[in-house]
């Protein structure tokens, strides 16, 4: 192997990580399979309704929102392999519920609302534990290559698994895709179950205690190079990342183009997107503040320049470098608050960064929707490019005033 390629891939010459991450490829791609299966299966019994869509999708995210914080403390408190088994256990029986009542002709809408739901209660365990878990498989040094290792992963999924899926729905109907995604956590569990636990950088566990949610709160709101990066990452994510919604509006409305030109944006994105974290992976160094400070401003200039482009071609090109900047810009801050938070602190700092990256959909897709409507759909692209870029800066300038701050102040002499 290239000494390059060696450095983007050296997180996987630790066996656990090895495990773990093999075990993602499979369930990643599966569980990106059974979101559009499960679209298309709430279309079919809603009659296409979108109202019924969008239920489906608050319900999965609705969870995270309201217990999303309780999932850090469980993180701190318990050991963390053993309720990633649980949680991911938990979410291969829903998976296998869905399609058993798939294939047997008797699901209805309701059963997918509850199961959705479900869905979501078991991702507030599952999400903040696998983020605060990779540092304890490959310490501290790798974890940035590690955390852009698996974005590479999470890309590499969403590219397969709807590919894969359009298949299976075209050829054998949802049920068994379902069925499928069921299969595969079954990877991530032994994968889980084969590590060697002596191996695995171990931190200390909080014991249960009352006030652990409002501690975690208050370390973070004293801590300025936790704070930045999270504030930072829910303007992003609330504001900036309104694709999903975007692409579809401006390729039909502004382009006059079909799904099938939606859908090459949507890979476009993806694509730099992958590129984005294998970049990432090649680093050597810690995160640094600059870098992630310099990839906010350049994606939200980017997304403005989206915005604007005359041409379809031309904003399926600039997606590229655009996916590619969101990635840095993430992965910059998930490994950065990483290193930055003590470990007995990290479940609660990781549920918190999960809670803001994701609870900021629910607000800021309706808002974004509703300037696309009034003042059309290039205004979203613009106005969230904006944001984001406006406040990357605003960021990067209260970080560097606290780093004159603290460089003006005299040091006390140490006595002989």
């Amino acid at each position: 192997m290239s000494p390059a390629l060696s450095a983007t891939f050296r997180s996987l010459r630790v066996r656990n990580y090895r495990l773990f991450a093999s075990g993602q490829v499979v369930s990643l791609s599966g569980t990106w399979a059974q979101r559009v299966a499960q679209d298309w299966l709430v279309l079919d019994l809603s009659h296409n309704s979108g109202v019924a869509l969008g239920i489906t999708t608050g319900l999965q995210f609705l969870p995270v929102l309201l217990f999303g914080l309780y999932g850090g403390v469980l993180a701190d408190r318990y050991d963390k392999r053993n309720l990633l088994v649980a949680a991911q256990a938990v979410m291969g029986v829903l998976a296998l519920v869905l399609g058993l009542l798939v294939v047997t002709g008797n699901v209805q809408l309701w059963h997918v609302y509850v199961l959705a739901f479900l869905l979501g209660m078991a991702s507030v365990v599952d999400t903040p534990v696998r983020q605060s878990f990779v540092v304890e498989m490959v310490g501290p040094d790798d974890l940035p290559n590690a955390v852009s290792l698996n974005s590479a992963t999470f890309n590499t999924s969403r590219i397969i698994g709807p590919a894969l899926a359009g298949l299976a729905i075209s050829g054998v109907g949802t049920g068994p895709v379902f069925l499928l995604n069921a299969a595969s956590y079954v990877a991530v569990i032994v994968g889980l179950c084969a590590m060697r636990t002596d191996e695995l950088f171990g931190a200390r566990r909080v014991a249960r205690a009352r006030g652990q949610l409002r501690e975690g709160l208050s370390y973070v709101r004293s801590q300025p190079q936790l704070m930045v990066p999270i504030v930072l990452v829910f303007l992003v994510g609330t504001f900036g990342l309104n694709f999903q919604i975007t692409l579809a509006l401006v390729a039909k409305e502004v382009f006059h183009k079909g799904p099938d030109s939606y859908g090459l944006l949507t890979s476009m994105l993806a694509l730099g997107s992958l590129l984005g974290a294998l970049t990432t992976a090649r680093r050597s160094t810690p995160p640094r503040q600059r870098t992630l400070i310099g990839a906010g401003v350049a994606f939200g200039l980017l997304e403005v320049l989206v915005g604007v482009t005359p041409s379809y071609p031309l904003m399926a090109a600039l997606l590229v470098p655009t996916g590619a900047a969101v990635l840095i810009f993430t992965t910059t801050a998930n490994s950065s608050v990483q290193l930055a938070a003590a470990p007995e602190m990290r479940g609660r700092v990781m549920a918190l960064y999960v809670l803001v990256f994701l609870g900021g959909t629910p607000v800021g897709a309706p808002l974004i929707g509703a300037l696309a409507e009034i003042l059309g759909a290039r205004s979203s692209l613009l106005i969230g490019g904006a944001v984001s870029a406006l406040g990357c800066v605003l960021g990067g300038w209260y970080l560097a005033r606290l780093r004159a701050r603290a460089q003006a102040e005299p040091r006390v002499p140490v006595a002989p």
